[in-house]
């Protein structure tokens, strides 16, 4: 196999609690993952040369070296089963960048399975996602996806139902915000309410959008959103516009709402786009769960 195109998807966190910091530095975390329709585009190709190559389509200004997660997960698996063969990756990038979003670590959970295939290493899912939490913590769920409840640093995943159709609006403003600067000014004996985790898996087991809604929270908006008060703007506009919640993904600063009907998330797109707040607003819908590791291969295979 000489060539694989594979689509490597977003998420957003429908909970995202931080129980504790640990003694390492690392944050201990409780939280809710969901994979959307928003993908990046991946190709590998063997090539004739020497080494790693890596080129973006459309984003000039990522790193195109050993900086690069994608670069260092095919680094990686090479280094282990000692291939020097040429390897070029081309990146379409559609998530947005340092968003909230894990567009990178899509990206490497990406490059993971599909290096693993091309070279018929035989490692599976969760041979993958032991590699992949030694380049970040929300590899092994992008390995994953579908619908998780990611506990430690974000490694310990346990599949959930998927929750009910819905249509999103994900936006996001002209700001970057680093995961590291968040999680250091987050001062967790000082976190004034926590989400209700558990109550958010009752309402994916019952199929309870509504209150899944309701029940939705976010603990490093407290962070983010006083840095970057547009987030909190474009809440306002998703809630006025229909929907049944708002709220930032992970770090920030992507805003998704969730809508019942896909005319009400067209009108709230429509709407964000004209306050001009928004650099960045796309219409798409959850990802379902289901068995990952079949789903991901499928899709994969359909692909190459």
């Amino acid at each position: 196999m000489r060539e694989m195109h594979i689509k490597a998807r977003g998420k957003i966190n429908l909970g995202l609690d931080v129980v504790r910091r640990r003694e390492d530095g690392y944050h201990e975390v409780k939280m809710i993952m969901q994979t959307v329709g928003l993908f990046d585009h991946i190709t590998l190709r063997q090539d004739d040369g020497e080494g790693i190559r890596i080129v973006s389509k459309n984003r000039t200004y990522l790193p195109l070296n050993e900086n690069n997660l994608a670069y260092k997960a095919a680094d990686l698996l090479r280094k282990e089963f000692g291939r020097k063969d040429g390897l070029l990756i081309t990146l379409d990038k559609r998530i947005p960048i340092a968003a909230g979003m894990a567009g990178g670590s899509a990206d490497a959970a990406a490059v993971l399975y599909g290096v693993n295939r091309m070279y018929r290493l035989g490692l599976s899912l969760e041979e993958l996602q032991e590699r992949g939490v030694l380049l970040g913590a929300d590899i092994p769920y992008c390995l994953m996806r579908g619908t998780a409840l990611a506990e430690g640093i974000g490694e310990r995943l346990t599949s959930l139902p998927s929750p009910p159709e819905a249509s999103l609006v994900i936006a996001r403003p002209n700001a970057g915000v680093s995961t590291k600067w968040v999680y250091g000014h987050l001062k967790v004996d000082e976190i004034r309410e926590h989400p209700d985790i558990d109550g958010l898996i009752d309402c994916l087991k019952t199929k309870d959008l509504k209150e899944l809604c309701r029940k939705m929270g976010n603990v490093l908006e407290d962070v983010t959103i006083p840095a970057h008060p547009v987030i909190d703007e474009m809440k306002r506009v998703m809630l006025a516009q229909g929907a049944l919640g708002a709220m930032m993904s992970g770090s920030g600063p992507t805003v998704f709402g969730i809508f019942e009907e896909p005319e009400e998330a067209a009108a709230c797109a429509a709407a964000l786009r004209k306050t001009r707040c928004a650099r960045n607003v796309f219409q798409t819908s959850f990802y379902p769960s289901g068995n990952g590791s079949v789903k991901y291969a499928k899709e994969r295979e359909e692909n190459v």
